[in-house]
């Protein structure tokens, strides 16, 4: 095997160890939270020693920060399809109920509250949120911007800004409407965010 050939190899390797200690920091932080998860306990998850583990990950805040980037790496991916659309503004509106689906399923938002927790008391995660945020925001402005331009509407930064803060907020609330009231009814409420969402992306 080549020098190149090897690397590539060690790389798969160490990337495929690093999602085994997420999957099982996942599971971990789930049934016990954040500071109740040992790195004892995810060693133990993951099927490797808590040295191993020290090799990829220096404490549990950095298996927090590779969560937030992974978050992050979906919403820029989201985005990115958004700018291919034709009429993004649309495709938006179109994607409620599966956004909306995935922002009620326990098993997508059990880990981002537990993220959001803890960035409530650890200024380094609460850092991280917020530069992940600026960043995806940023995109979701951008697109805004552009399907609105497209239909002749207005894109004063003011109206940008609330519109996306809005948005978001809608979508990050509905967690905790599923944790608060975990029988509500989800095609109502899916037309009841069509119904909030449309005036906000058209009006």
């Amino acid at each position: 095997m080549s020098f190149c050939g090897k690397k590539h190899s060690d790389q798969e390797r160490a990337s495929s160890r690093r999602k085994q200690v997420l999957d099982a920091a996942e599971c971990c932080f789930g049934r016990s939270g954040f500071h109740g998860a040992s790195m004892a306990e995810i060693s133990k998850a993951a099927g490797m020693s808590a040295g191993h583990i020290y090799n990829y990950f220096d404490s549990k805040d950095d298996i927090i920060a590779a969560f937030v980037q992974q978050n992050m790496d979906r919403v820029s991916a989201i985005m990115r399809d958004l700018e291919q659309q034709d009429d993004p503004l649309q495709a938006v509106l179109d994607a409620i109920e599966d956004h909306v689906r995935e922002a009620l399923d326990p098993c997508i938002w059990k880990l981002p509250l537990e993220i959001y927790a803890e960035a409530s008391r650890n200024p380094k995660i609460a850092q991280l949120v917020q530069q992940a945020d600026q960043h995806s925001r940023a995109q979701f402005v951008a697109i805004l911007k552009a399907g609105r331009e497209a239909r002749g509407l207005a894109t004063d930064g003011a109206i940008l800004d609330s519109r996306c803060d809005v948005l978001i907020a809608i979508f990050e609330g509905l967690p905790l409407r599923a944790l608060h009231h975990p029988s509500l009814n989800e095609a109502a409420v899916a037309a009841a965010v069509r119904l909030a969402v449309a005036p906000l992306l058209f009006g």
